[in-house]
């Protein structure tokens, strides 16, 4: 009788019952965690409070930029201790935005945070100080998925926005606008708010608000090709000028919009250079979903172009999972296969719809075959119109003749068909370098190049007030001045004792 085989089990440790130090001891830590989180918006209104008193743009700028960051440690205590810090308790607006947040819990009531103590806790609070925390608070449910009520916190905020006319204010109210619009977007509203956004264009333009300006643009632009509304797009685009001074990211969101018009309208080369400044312009590290998106658009772009794309693109690590499909298309323009094109495009249309792509790949199809004949003129001399359909995977000789026809006109391929006898006779390849076309790559590399070269210069960046560090004051020239004259008189006493 055979003896069992026998195994040895491992036993699973089991787990420490959770006791109430341990449960003190999270709750201490959500408490110093708020506790910092609290810090560091008092800094960030410190900021604000420097930015108005200065009226230096380069303190907001730094709020701003750190708001992608902060709405991450927000949550319902810190936001509830801001408000009820830095709002006066007779504050209406104060009751309002409380009301968009949990009750308190027992835990809560053990943070003290006093930034405003003495005279100033009741005294009238800077309206970008309002404005700042109102943002949070609307960015806060935004997070929480809480939409229908960011809509109605969002449209409380733009309305106080509209009651100002501070420069101090304009990057604040262009955060405000991109959230308002966000919300909308999130509850499948969109086109409520297109009249709204254009009555702010205007404003923003007429006050020389170039921070609002460019988002607004780029906002009515997502809201046109949304529905795919690109003639619209492209008439806004005509009729308005994006501001030189926008921020990077902004420029990026542009030059990605005008690429997508510029595409749907086979206008490839435009749209492939806009894309490609869009890349450009996006962070380098973070905006990784921005990056895929235009990539793909890019790459979609560049086949119809008929180049074909760098393989290092696709073996980014951010890249490789969301272009395998655009591998594969690549592979089969390349190529020329159109087995491989129809098969992929089947097992992806319902990605390449939803990623607004697929109008663009379908007309992928002529460049496949064009490839095809391309690669089939260069491997044989003389070829029957049967083969070509076979190699092609046409229906007959006749469709064969049709596309052969065809690019022999569009000048793909040097070649003529005997029709009596039913074969395509390729003539001798023409040496390249006695065209034009080197000549027009050159050109086309050094426009790049010189592009490249003047967009650096318009991004670069330099300290506010910088170039008068090195001038003396009128204190120090006087001073210098007498000093001089002095030196003067005893160089000329010392002439005349001499003499």
């Amino acid at each position: 009788m055979a003896k069992e085989a026998t195994k040895d089990v491992e036993m699973a440790e089991a787990e420490p019952p959770k006791t109430e130090d341990a449960e003190e001891n999270t709750v201490l830590g959500k408490k110093e965690i708020d506790l910092m989180t609290l810090d560091d918006f008092k800094e960030h209104v410190k900021h604000i409070e420097k930015s108005v008193s200065s009226k230096e743009k380069n303190y907001m700028a730094r709020v701003v930029r750190a708001l992608t960051s902060s709405r991450r440690k927000l949550n319902h205590n810190v936001l509830r201790k801001l408000i009820t810090g830095y709002f006066p308790s007779s504050s209406s607006t104060r009751e309002k935005l409380l009301t968009y947040l949990e009750e308190p819990m027992e835990t809560e009531n053990n943070i003290i945070f006093r930034p405003r103590t003495g005279k100033t806790s009741n005294g009238p609070l800077l309206p970008e100080l309002d404005v700042y925390v109102h943002l949070l608070v609307v960015v806060h449910l935004l997070d929480t998925k809480r939409y229908d009520e960011a809509v109605k916190c969002s449209d409380l905020l733009v309305k106080k926005i509209d009651t100002q006319n501070r420069r101090s204010l304009d990057q604040l109210s262009a955060k405000a606008y991109f959230y308002h619009s966000r919300s909308y977007e999130l509850i499948g509203q969109l086109e409520k708010i297109r009249s709204f956004l254009h009555a702010k264009l205007r404003t923003a333009t007429l006050r020389h608000n170039d921070e609002a300006q460019a988002t607004l643009l780029n906002l009515l632009l997502r809201n046109y090709l949304h529905y795919n509304l690109y003639d619209q797009a492209d008439k806004l685009v005509a009729k308005s000028t994006f501001p030189d001074q926008a921020s990077n990211h902004e420029w990026a969101r542009y030059l990605y919009y005008l690429g997508r018009i510029k595409a749907i309208q086979l206008e490839y080369s435009e749209a492939h250079l806009n894309l490609i400044q869009a890349l450009r312009k996006a962070p380098q590290y973070t905006a990784i979903g921005f990056k895929q998106t235009v990539n793909k658009l890019a790459i979609t772009v560049q086949l119809l172009l008929g180049e074909i794309p760098d393989r290092s693109v696709f073996r980014e690590k951010t890249l490789k999972k969301a272009l395998a499909p655009y591998l594969q298309l690549t592979q089969a323009v390349r190529t020329g296969n159109l087995g491989l094109f129809n098969k992929t495009l089947q097992s992806n249309t319902p990605k390449f719809q939803s990623e607004g792509t697929y109008t663009l790949i379908i007309r992928l199809h002529h460049n496949v075959i064009k490839t095809g004949v391309r690669m089939i003129s260069l491997s044989y001399s003389r070829i029957s119109l049967a083969d070509v359909a076979r190699k092609l995977e046409l229906d007959s000789p006749e469709d064969a003749e049709f596309i052969v026809a065809k690019a022999i006109r569009d000048g793909v391929i040097e070649a003529s068909i005997d029709h009596e006898k039913g074969y395509v006779q390729s003539k001798e390849t023409v040496d390249v370098y006695s065209t034009r076309e080197p000549m027009a790559a050159f050109h086309q590399r050094i426009s790049f190049c010189l592009d490249i070269h003047n967009q650096s210069v318009k991004a670069m960046r330099f300290p506010p007030k910088s170039y008068n560090k090195d001038l003396e004051s009128i204190e120090e020239r006087r001073e210098r001045e007498q000093q001089d004259l002095e030196l003067a008189k005893e160089m000329a006493e010392d002439d005349e004792e001499g003499f």
